[in-house]
């Protein structure tokens, strides 16, 4: 390849990335969007392990390195090739691992994916300025300087992509941190209420002879329809109260129908919360709070009010745990890999939510799948209950 001419050299490393990328997309259960960001951080890392192996044959080299001579010798040569690669992509390896865990999707968003690929052909066209002209200010001469330059220039390409990631990591952990936190006050704040609703409701059952010893005593139908809403408005706001079995749940569910009330928004709950059991505090918060939350959100912007409707629903079948979520819909939806799409004008701050339901879901070995059926949002989800833990 030594001698072909530029234009087919880089006609060859574009055909690398989209190899890259096909190979990434094909063996991975990962989305176009997702494949391109890990194909540019490979490039990178490619470009850096191969500079880096030239640099040490260079060095090395007790003649002036050609394509047509082999100063080293094949054994050596490749020996030299086996080990410069073997312990480059071990080191990535290692390093990378921290930075790609298996428990959160990647769920890259165009801005990322846009940054990232612009670090990639900026690393890219800068290492290799040398072998395009040497007479720039950012050119080398020399064999030795010319892979000195390229290999600075990929390893800031690669700590500049660690990087991006390792602050999309910790944004997402911050998030997940804020998220269980949220969990928890919601889960005191049900308790405290909790325990006041008991008290008032054993106060208001003492009182409640009193109602209606008054209202038989009433011969006006006005004043006992007044004495009717007296008593109606009393017990307003308990019916938030939910009970399915799972105490957390009950918490998420309760919160949110707290909102929609607040909202106007109808919610119908039919759950079985006992049978979610074998699902963590934070996978049940995660699945059901976000897409209670995306429902609500879209039902908010709905101006009939008899379309401001959410339907929540689980329950056990056979070895599987069904799950649906439903609710009228503002505007056409787009998807993307199945996913839909944030409506919201900051995507790289929002958009996580379905990304992270399907997450919880196939951790779980389910299936999570959202479509548009005759005006209604619909999320489905379904999950074999193959492990069984003590309730939350």
């Amino acid at each position: 390849a030594g001698s072909w001419p530029l234009s087919l050299w880089m006609l060859g490393m574009a055909l690398a990335v989209v190899a890259m990328f096909a190979f990434t997309r094909l063996s991975a259960a990962t989305s176009p969007r997702d494949s391109w960001y890990l194909a540019a951080r490979a490039f990178v890392l490619a470009e850096l392990v191969a500079s880096l192996e030239w640099q040490l044959w260079v060095h090395w080299s007790p003649t002036v390195p050609s394509a047509q001579a082999d100063p080293f010798g094949f054994a050596a040569s490749l020996a030299l090739l086996v080990s410069a690669y073997g312990l480059g992509f071990g080191a990535a390896y290692l390093a990378e691992r921290r930075n790609f865990p298996r428990r959160a999707p990647l769920a890259v968003n165009g801005r990322t994916l846009t940054t990232a690929g612009g670090i990639a052909i900026a690393t890219f066209l800068t290492s290799n300025l040398s072998f395009f002209s040497t007479t720039t200010p950012f050119s080398g001469r020399q064999a030795m300087d010319i892979f000195y330059i390229r290999t600075l220039v990929d390893l800031a390409g690669f700590v500049a992509l660690y990087a991006q990631q390792s602050n999309r990591n910790r944004t997402r952990d911050a998030i997940e941190l804020a998220e269980a936190r949220a969990v928890m006050s919601a889960q005191h704040k049900q308790y405290v209420e909790s325990k006041r609703n008991a008290e008032d409701l054993r106060r208001m059952h003492h009182d409640l002879k009193h109602y209606v010893a008054a209202m038989r005593s009433e011969d006006s139908a006005e004043r006992r329809s007044e004495y009717l809403q007296a008593l109606e408005d009393a017990f307003r706001g308990y019916e938030s109260q939910i009970e399915t079995g799972n105490s957390l749940l009950d918490t998420v569910l309760g919160s949110k129908l707290k909102r929609c009330q607040q909202l106007g928004i109808s919610m119908t709950c039919m759950v079985d919360g006992a049978a979610l059991d074998f699902m963590d505090p934070m996978q049940l918060s995660a699945l059901f709070g976000n897409a209670i939350d995306n429902a609500v959100e879209a039902s908010a912007r709905i101006a009939d009010p008899e379309r401001r409707s959410v339907k929540v629903s689980a329950f056990a079948q056979g070895g599987f745990m069904t799950i649906r979520f439903e609710n009228h819909l503002p505007h056409p939806v787009e998807f993307v890999d199945g996913l839909p799409q944030t409506t919201k004008g900051d995507r790289a701050r929002h958009g996580y939510g379905a990304a992270n339901m399907r997450w919880v879901v196939e951790s779980l070995g389910g299936s999570l799948s959202f479509s548009v059926e005759d005006g209604w949002f619909i999320v489905r989800a379904l999950i074999p209950r193959t492990r069984e833990r003590k309730p939350v």
